[in-house]
C-alpha cells in the first residue's frame, strides 16, 4: 500500500509540474483557436481601484493619458478605497484630463469595482491596478480582441523588471511561467480568469462582486466564461511590474491560493462537465491546490517502502528540502546558489498553498496586505 501511494503521488507531482505544461503546448500548437482581432474603437471606461496609492497613482495616470486611443471615447475612473494619504488629492489635480476621482468609504477592493463599474459608461472596462504603467498602445491592442464576438474577457500580459537578487529573479521567472501556462490556454480556448493588473470586459457581461471575494480577476470573467465566451490573453498589450521579494510573494499567492477555494464555492461547475475546459482546469487550477497534499503523502508513504527504496527516496527529499533550508546561507557558487533559491521558492510557495486553506476558518478580508514593491525606477537611480 505505501508502495501505491509513494508512486501515485510521485507520477500525478511530475504531471502537475512537467507533463501538463508539455501537454498543454502541444495542444495550443494543433488545436489552437486564433482570435479574430482587428482594429475598432468602442467607448471605453478606464477603472483604477486604489487604497493609498499616492507612490504610484500620479505616474499610473500619466501612462494612462499618454494611451494611443482617441481621447473623446476613452473616460478614466478613479475609486478611492477610503485613502488616507494624497490618493484623492492626486487624482483630483488630474480633474481637467478626464479623470474622475470617486470617493467611498472603506469597503475593500469589490466594493470599490462595483461601485466605479456602476458609473461607467464605456462599452469595455477596462479594469487595471495603480502600480503597473501601461504601454501607449495596450488598451487600443486589448480592445481589438472584442471584434471576434466570442471574446467576453482579454488580458494584457504583465512584464516584470529586472530584480537585483537571486529571489527575485526567481520570481519573475514563475510569474513568466505563470504567463505561459495562461497564453497557451488562451490559444486553445479561454484561461480561468485574468492578469488581474491590466484586463478588459464588455460591460454587459459584468456582474456584481461579492465583497468578501479575494479574486475580483477570476470572479469576475468567469461568469462571461459560464456564459459561453472565451477569455483570451494578448501579450502585445502590456502592463509593467517592480520586482517582489518572497516576503512580498508569499502573503499574496496565499491570498490567491485562499481565493481559489473561494472561486471553487462560487463556480461548483468548474469540477464538472459543465466546463468545457475541465481537464485544463483540474491539471492547472486544481493540480495546484493538491500539489503540497501529495507531496506529503509522497514523504509520509516513503517511510513505508521497502528497503532500498526507502533509502533513496527519503534521501532524495531531504537533501531537497535540505537544499531549500540551506538557502539563506548559501551565496555561492553560482550554480548552487540557483538551485537553492529555486528550491526555496518552490517549497515557500507550496506552504502559501497550503496557508490558502485559512479562507475556510477566518474572515477573507484579513488575507489582504497592503501591496509593497521595491523602489521605483527613479527611486533606485538616486539609491545607486
Amino acid at each position: 500500500m505505501p508502495a501505491v501511494a509513494a508512486i501515485t503521488a510521485c507520477l500525478l507531482i511530475i504531471y502537475i509540474v512537467a507533463g501538463y505544461p508539455l501537454v498543454l503546448r502541444w495542444m495550443a500548437l494543433h488545436r489552437s483557436r486564433p482570435v479574430q482581432r482587428r482594429p475598432i474603437e468602442p467607448s471605453v471606461s478606464l477603472i483604477i481601484a486604489v487604497y493609498n496609492g499616492e507612490r504610484f497613482l500620479e505616474g499610473k495616470l500619466q501612462s494612462v493619458l499618454a494611451l494611443e486611443y482617441p481621447a473623446d471615447k476613452l473616460d478614466i475612473i478613479v475609486a478611492s478605497d477610503g485613502s488616507t494619504d494624497r490618493t484623492e488629492e492626486i487624482a483630483a489635480s488630474f480633474a481637467a484630463q478626464r479623470v474622475s476621482l470617486l470617493r467611498l468609504p472603506r469597503g475593500g477592493k469589490p466594493a470599490a469595482l462595483n461601485a466605479a463599474i456602476g458609473k461607467a459608461q464605456g462599452e469595455i472596462l477596462v479594469l487595471t491596478d495603480v502600480r503597473q504603467p501601461l504601454e501607449p498602445p495596450s488598451v487600443a491592442r486589448l480592445v481589438e480582441n472584442f471584434a471576434d464576438p466570442a471574446v467576453g474577457v482579454a488580458s494584457g500580459e504583465l512584464l516584470i523588471r529586472a530584480g537585483a537578487t537571486q529571489e527575485e529573479a526567481d520570481i519573475g521567472l514563475y510569474r513568466r511561467f505563470e504567463n505561459w501556462i495562461r497564453g497557451n490556454l488562451s490559444s486553445i480556448d479561454s484561461t480561468f480568469g485574468a492578469t488581474g493588473s491590466f484586463y478588459a470586459i464588455r460591460r454587459t457581461l459584468a456582474v456584481p462582486i461579492p465583497a468578501d471575494t479575494l479574486l475580483d480577476d477570476v470572479h469576475l470573467p468567469l461568469a462571461a466564461y459560464f456564459q459561453g465566451y472565451r477569455l483570451v490573453m494578448d501579450s502585445r498589450a502590456r502592463a509593467y511590474d517592480l520586482p517582489t521579494s518572497l516576503e512580498t510573494e508569499f502573503p499574496r499567492k496565499m491570498r490567491t491560493l485562499a481565493g481559489n477555494y473561494q472561486i471553487l464555492r462560487a463556480y461548483p461547475a468548474l469540477l464538472g462537465p459543465g466546463n468545457r475546459m475541465w481537464l485544463h482546469f483540474m491539471s492547472y487550477k486544481f493540480g495546484r491546490l493538491v500539489l503540497p497534499w501529495l507531496l506529503l503523502i509522497l514523504a509520509a508513504a516513503s517511510f513505508g517502502l521497502p528497503g532500498p527504496w526507502r533509502g533513496v527516496a527519503l534521501a532524495g527529499q531531504a537533501a531537497f528540502y535540505g537544499l531549500a533550508l540551506a538557502d539563506v546561507w548559501i551565496l555561492k557558487p553560482r550554480l548552487l546558489k540557483r538551485l537553492s533559491s529555486s528550491a526555496h521558492t518552490f517549497v515557500v510557495m507550496m506552504v502559501a498553498t497550503l496557508g490558502g486553506l485559512s479562507v475556510l476558518f477566518i474572515p477573507p478580508r484579513t488575507l489582504w496586505k497592503v501591496n509593497s514593491a521595491g523602489p521605483l525606477p527613479d527611486e533606485a537611480s538616486r539609491t545607486h
